[in-house]
């Protein structure tokens, strides 16, 4: 797979951003948002998990999806505290799988994956992902996933799992956690999920 050329890289990028943004599937996207209007009808919650650039993700979204979609949400990053701790006397593997039965974790929750790999129990890549939708399965919570790559285990896994298509070697990161911003931010503002208007978009 070729690599965009330096001498041409910040075109060649953006050209990519507009081919991939016309080739996501939305119908996942709307299995999604039908997915966390069910959630939210029932009174359920939704845990964000990332790493990396992911775990930043996650922060974000719970702020827009309490905030705006009127969602109970949360994020194991976001108390650094319990979460060293449950690395430091349980191990990585099972750090979000724990923090996961500690919050109670049950059928009438999600959990929401941003990845860039999706995570793969064979190759021992983010086990601690993958743990924690073993738990999920093993729970009955929904399974919502955006991942680049092949999708990896989130999407062999999850109830809807958008795969940002791969284009190049060199950009599949890049592209994979930028899109999940932006699929998030779709989803959280769509009309139908929407129950508070956003600051500059009420402010006339």
């Amino acid at each position: 797979m070729p690599t965009l050329p330096a001498s041409d890289y910040t075109a060649a990028y953006l050209s990519e951003v507009g081919a991939l943004a016309s080739h996501l599937d939305t119908t996942v996207i709307d299995r999604m948002i039908e997915l966390l209007l069910e959630i939210r009808a029932q009174g359920g919650r939704v845990f964000f998990l990332g790493v990396g650039g992911g775990a930043g993700h996650a922060s974000h979204a719970v702020n827009d999806f309490r905030k705006i979609a009127g969602i109970e949400c949360y994020a194991p990053t976001d108390n650094v505290s319990e979460l060293t701790a449950r690395i430091n006397d349980d191990g990585w593997e099972s750090c979000y799988a724990n923090w996961l039965l500690g919050s109670h974790l049950s059928a009438r929750d999600a959990v929401f994956v941003f990845s860039v790999g999706g995570g793969n129990p064979e190759h021992h890549v983010s086990t601690n992902l993958v743990a924690s939708l073993t738990l999920a399965k093993q729970t009955g919570a929904r399974i919502l996933g955006i991942v680049g790559r092949d999708g990896g285990y989130t999407a062999q896994v999850a109830d809807a799992c958008l795969i940002i298509p791969t284009l190049r070697a060199d950009t599949v990161t890049p592209h994979t956690e930028e899109f999940q911003a932006v699929v998030w931010h779709l989803i959280v503002s769509h009309p139908r999920l929407r129950a508070n208007e956003m600051k500059w978009e009420s402010a006339r």
